[in-house]
């Protein structure tokens, strides 16, 4: 097999005509305690905003790729108050599941591109993308997910439009190996069908992918989702801005404007990068009680919650904004949480369309109200865009010398006025 440099680079697939709005979908979502069903997109309005959704997940493991939870695919049977069409999942069928589900929504909405999302442990991409296994572990992957080889008797080509890789993250001796697993995805993907889609989900920096070379990675792949998110979380017991566009502190340059420009400096096209939204978010206590409770010592709490919880218990905390980057934070003077809402979801999204990135990407879906506020208005922000002489002037101030954002205590701070 030719060494990734000698390997001959494809031309890039055409820019799409607009901004997208691709999101994740939770293949748990059937057990969530509200669950989350494919025709919950249609009933939130949803699908009429979204361009693609990368379904999560696809299993990575053995040196093949699998069904993650062929229950949750294919085997559970949906009722007609629950399906998309509104019809009860035949008994006989074995075509049951999300996939049946993601079936009938790409015949409702034909524009709609569904990806595979391939997760699995570092240790399973690294060993899988080696010299001696690649060319059998991406043929796996493409058999199952692309020419739709689901199970024994089950076969659905052209469910998934293309393929997410989500490995976190190749390091050090990893990265000639990921640059050829990327190859080797395209050039069997391109034998099966020429226009199929292909991704990559990376980290916030293209620093903490060490030997990535970018340059050589971007021609391959049609989107870059950059994960800009979990700037802060439970695994400080400091609080923090979840996602913030701009820096706070000149001395701590960590922000998605920072985070982007890195990734075109390393060679990716604006057109190609996804910016990663999170519609979640994190929550301390025992947070002591200056700069209200941002940047303060605190007990960190392990699981993230979506922004329909953080939305239904705001009444009961004082609600806070940081000027900069309009990032929300909730404190009630022992809890805080950090988490984004409308106006920064307006602010970040206008950014992005300013920028001439490739769209957004949102993790995920489930997070969202039941009517997609979150998600309508990144959509609406992508095509009607705030002024840029907003962000010019925002990158034009100083920041303060103690690196404190400006902090004040607006009403409304969940709605946009």
């Amino acid at each position: 097999m030719p060494s990734p440099a000698q390997t001959p680079v494809l031309p890039p697939a055409p820019n799409p005509p607009h901004p997208l709005l691709v999101g994740y979908f939770p293949q748990g979502g059937l057990s969530f305690a509200q669950p989350f069903y494919v025709k919950t997109l249609i009933a939130s309005g949803a699908i009429n905003k979204l361009d693609q959704i990368d379904y999560s997940q696809g299993a990575v493991r053995n040196g093949h790729c699998s069904l993650a939870d062929p229950d949750a695919d294919l085997g559970i049977r949906f009722t007609r108050h629950n399906s998309v069409n509104g019809k009860p999942d035949y008994r006989a069928s074995r075509f049951r599941g999300y996939f049946h589900q993601l079936e009938e929504l790409k015949r409702r909405y034909p524009h709609l591109k569904i990806l595979i999302s391939l997760e699995g442990q570092a240790p399973d991409f690294a060993a899988d993308a080696r010299p001696e296994n690649r060319q059998v572990f991406v043929a796996s992957c493409v058999d199952t997910f692309l020419r739709g080889h689901f199970a024994r008797g089950i076969s659905r080509p052209g469910l998934f439009d293309g393929i997410d890789i989500d490995w976190e993250s190749p390091q050090g001796e990893d990265a000639p190996n990921f640059l050829a697993l990327i190859q080797e995805f395209r050039r069997q993907m391109k034998s099966v069908h020429p226009g199929l889609l292909l991704s990559v989900a990376v980290d916030e920096s293209p620093q903490t992918l060490s030997g990535t070379d970018f340059a050589l990675i971007a021609p391959l792949v049609d989107q870059v989702g950059v994960m800009n998110y979990d700037y802060a979380g439970p695994w400080s017991q400091t609080t923090g801005l979840l996602a913030p566009l701009f820096a706070l502190d000149p001395h701590d340059p960590h922000s998605i404007e920072q985070s982007i420009a890195s990734y075109e400096a390393a060679g990716v096209p604006p057109a190609k990068i996804l910016m990663g939204l999170p519609f979640y978010g994190y929550s301390w206590t025992d947070v002591e009680t200056g700069n209200g409770g941002l940047f303060q010592k605190g007990q960190a709490v392990k699981q993230d919650r979506t922004y329909q919880h953080i939305r239904s218990i705001a009444p009961n905390f004082s609600a806070y904004r940081e000027e900069l980057s309009q990032a929300p934070w909730l404190f009630d003077g022992r809890t805080f949480w950090t988490f984004e809402d409308p106006i920064s979801i307006r602010f970040k999204a206008s950014y992005a369309a300013h920028e001439h990135l490739g769209g957004l990407m949102i993790w995920e879906l489930s997070g969202d109200t039941d009517d997609a506020e979150l998600l309508n208005i990144a959509f609406r922000s992508l095509h009607d865009p705030l002024e840029k002489k907003i962000f010019t002037d925002h990158k034009r101030r100083q920041y303060p010398p103690t690196g404190t954002p400006t902090l004040h205590k607006p009403s409304g701070v969940m709605r946009i006025n």
